[in-house]
């Protein structure tokens, strides 16, 4: 038989009475922690005008615009049936259904509010957490793959995997794909280029880089990804991933042309 049969692997860590810890809500705390010690770190190796109370503030900004951001962009886009029949549905978040695209619109709006609060640049702050972004993508899609969900399509390359909501056909493992591309490659360049102060006095040019890279990567391993079945295909060869992921693309490239633009 092709293909290699989806590990056994439980998606809830441990429970205790109604306390369930699960793979996927692990990934993100262990995201935001990460991300927050690091810009800690960068703050004080940089001398950014930042203190800690402006670090908890950020923290917090950013764990709201995750939340809510990657719930509404998964209702509206993907789950638009379920929330017309049952609106407070949206709130049901431990169901599972998050967006990524809306995930980093809701963080975009988030540091908008908290740049304004702080009197800060706000493509800096963005700057500061883009870099850091990808480790919580990377921890995510493995826990995607833990769940056996957001499979790929069918094929017969020899690492293809059988998973048991994909009928146990052999797809590609296209979770790990995004976890490699989207979190641990991007992470490597953002990280590298994060550490040339020519780079960094270009104010919105990492947060730029993300976005390009992050919709170059996303759109390239969609190929391998089974469309969503509520949507299926657009204009019969493109996925609604993506068409998110344009935008994106395009926004980035702005931003990059922007701040070398702007540095000379």
């Amino acid at each position: 038989m092709i293909g290699m049969a989806f590990p056994d692997i439980s998606p809830i860590i441990f429970s205790f009475g109604p306390i369930v810890l699960r793979w996927y809500s692990m990934a993100y705390l262990i995201g935001i922690l990460a991300a927050w010690y690091l810009i800690l770190r960068d703050v004080k190796k940089y001398n950014f005008s930042l203190s800690k109370a402006n670090m908890e503030d950020m923290v917090f900004y950013v764990t709201l615009g995750i939340i809510i951001g990657g719930r509404l962009g998964y209702m509206f886009v993907y789950g638009r049936e379920l929330l017309f029949a049952h609106p407070f549905s949206v709130f049901e978040i431990w169901k599972g259904g998050m967006s990524f695209h809306g995930g980093i619109v809701g963080v975009i709006i988030a540091l908008w509010l908290l740049a304004r609060k702080l009197n800060q640049p706000f493509l800096r702050l963005t700057d500061m957490v883009s870099v850091y972004v990808p480790i919580g993508i990377f921890l995510g899609r493995l826990a995607n793959f833990v769940n056996g969900e957001l499979w790929g399509r069918q094929t017969d390359v020899p690492w293809a995997v059988r998973f048991p909501a994909g009928g146990y056909l052999p797809r590609h493992p296209s979770q790990l794909y995004e976890a490699i591309t989207e979190g641990l490659l991007m992470f490597c360049i953002l990280f590298f280029c994060w550490r040339f102060e020519k780079i960094r006095e270009k104010t919105g040019f990492v947060s730029g880089m993300f976005l390009f890279l992050y919709g170059v990567f996303r759109m390239s391993v969609e190929q391998f990804r089974e469309p969503d079945t509520q949507i299926g295909f657009l204009f019969k060869y493109i996925t609604m991933g993506q068409l998110l992921s344009v935008p994106f693309l395009l926004l980035g490239i702005y931003l990059m042309q922007r701040a070398i633009k702007l540095s000379k």
